[in-house]
């Protein structure tokens, strides 16, 4: 991978707990957060005294390195922003350059946090769809802007297979958000939800307290059959009766 090819941006703790409709008890869980890239979630979390390991093919590179790559990219990723405003809900941000304050603050927190991340063990450089963990290492595994978002990138084998593989490491799966860069409901959702609950998965669309893409209040929840499943609000599961509209 090509540091040039990346474009980092991340998100806080506050977005990752909309996003996942994460609890108190969930934050309680050992969580696996792939695809984090330059999130401070680690290291707001770790710091709070969470117990999470962060996964990205983005850390191979040293701090300085993606500083560098941050500040080249942000003024473009900015300007996107304000270029299509309509396709965002403006109301936990106040405009482009407010998102832009806050995501850039939130990557700031993972840059000072990120040698010692490192040397403790919680960045790790990998990517989907095989992960360097053993079998029920985690009990939640988070995926942020990564799987279904870039439905064109990444097709439906490929999704599957890392939520299989997210399923192999963690006792539950959330991954957010369902619609693609389009704002339109990823075409790989239903199939793939379809063929895991085929493999024994418990599957299901959750709505989440997160507004910021229009269209991206839901997440994806993946759950093992044999283990207990939690009951959420606002949520639809995949059942032979009445499977989930995709």
């Amino acid at each position: 991978m090509q540091l040039s090819s990346i474009v980092p941006w991340g998100r806080s703790l506050a977005e990752y707990k909309a996003m996942f409709d994460l609890s108190i008890t969930d934050l309680e869980r050992r969580i696996l957060g792939c695809g984090d890239g330059p999130a401070s979630f680690n290291a707001e979390l770790t710091g709070q005294g969470g117990e999470v390991v962060s996964v990205d093919p983005i850390y191979q590179f040293t701090r300085q390195e993606i500083h560098s790559r941050i500040q080249r990219v942000y003024p473009g990723v900015v300007a996107e922003l304000a270029r299509n405003a309509e396709q965002y809900h403006w109301s936990s941000f106040r405009d482009p350059g407010h998102v832009g304050s806050v995501r850039m603050s939130a990557m700031n927190r993972f840059l000072s946090d990120y040698d010692s991340g490192l040397k403790d063990g919680r960045y790790i450089e990998a990517s989907l769809p095989e992960l360097p963990m053993f079998d029920n290492e985690f009990e939640l595994a988070v995926v942020s802007h990564l799987l279904f978002l870039y439905s064109e990138q990444i097709d439906a084998i490929q999704h599957l297979n890392s939520l299989k593989e997210l399923c192999r490491v963690a006792g539950e799966v959330r991954v957010f958000p369902l619609v693609d860069l389009k704002g339109k409901l990823s075409s790989h959702l239903r199939p793939v939800m379809e063929e895991l609950y085929a493999q024994g998965y418990h599957v299901e669309r959750v709505k989440v307290p997160y507004r910021f893409q229009k269209g991206a209040d839901e997440m994806l929840r993946v759950v093992s059959k044999k283990r207990p499943s939690r009951k959420s609000h606002g949520s639809e599961s995949l059942e032979p009766e009445s499977k989930a509209d995709a």
